[in-house]
């Protein structure tokens, strides 16, 4: 197994009891880190923790905190002496037509999607310049790159957080702090699932059809699996990954046609 180069570093993984938030948090745990663990509910976090810590061997300390609440990145943050790698993570807005959307799911939306990592970022990168250290990693979409009707709130709040970090990835890319983009496309996860059975009662068809179709549509043939997202998280998480900043890393199976 490749060497990392981060065993003994502090990693913040938000939104990572399930899905693939889980799957970075513990490849980092196996690369070495003490990862702090995050989910809306204390009861979730401590589970998913000892999960990890049994299979990896490393520390992982869970934290139950609604990140969309006030205090809550406060008190993800104060459960360790310091961050030396965060990952952004948060649930999507719902499916939803944009006619649909008034002012209040919309400010909802910008603040899950946007504001809120950008705090973080705020809270913790000038720890990570004055250490010469620092990687942030910050989970989006591909439908960023590739829009989808129904989905204009979460593709306008990612791509908002994509632009707004891009700058500061540049400015602080001299002390050794890279800030990337992670962009998934089709996982095998919970909430594709749960979608899947949607559409499946929607369209009057069994889920394995609803599966199907949505394989067919992938140049893999195939769903990504969260610990191949895992694995690429705790890449750009890495000493080896020092020279690239400011990048967003399209994990699709080949699904978007474009070329840039």
């Amino acid at each position: 197994m490749m060497d990392l180069g981060i065993a003994g570093r502090t990693a913040v993984v938000c939104a990572s009891t399930r899905g693939l938030g889980r799957a970075c948090a513990e490849e980092l745990a196996r690369a070495g880190c003490t990862v702090v663990v995050n989910g809306r509910e204390q009861a979730a976090a401590e589970r998913t923790a000892a999960e990890i810590a049994a299979a990896t061997g490393a520390d992982v300390v869970p934290v139950g905190a609604d990140l969309d609440t006030p205090g809550g990145p406060d008190r993800l943050l104060a459960a360790v002496p310091q961050v030396d790698i965060l990952v952004n993570n948060n649930a999507g807005p719902p499916f939803r037509d944009f006619r649909e959307i008034d002012e209040q799911a919309l400010l909802a939306g910008v603040r899950a999607n946007m504001a809120t990592p950008i705090g973080l970022v705020q809270a913790v990168v000038d720890g990570m310049v004055e250490r010469r250290f620092g990687r942030i990693v910050n989970i989006t979409s591909g439908s960023v790159k590739m829009p989808l009707a129904g989905l204009d709130l979460s593709s306008g709040a990612r791509a908002g957080l994509t632009g707004f970090l891009a700058g500061v990835a540049r400015s602080v890319a001299h002390a050794n702090v890279t800030i990337n983009f992670l962009l998934p496309g089709s996982f095998a996860t919970d909430r594709l699932a749960a979608g899947q059975r949607v559409a499946a009662e929607q369209q009057g068809v069994s889920v394995e059809e609803v599966a199907a179709n949505g394989r067919a549509t992938i140049p893999a043939r195939r769903f990504g699996e969260p610990a191949e997202f895992g694995a690429a998280c705790a890449f750009l998480c890495s000493a080896q990954a020092g020279f690239i900043t400011g990048q967003s890393l399209l994990i699709d199976g080949g699904a978007y046609p474009g070329v840039l």
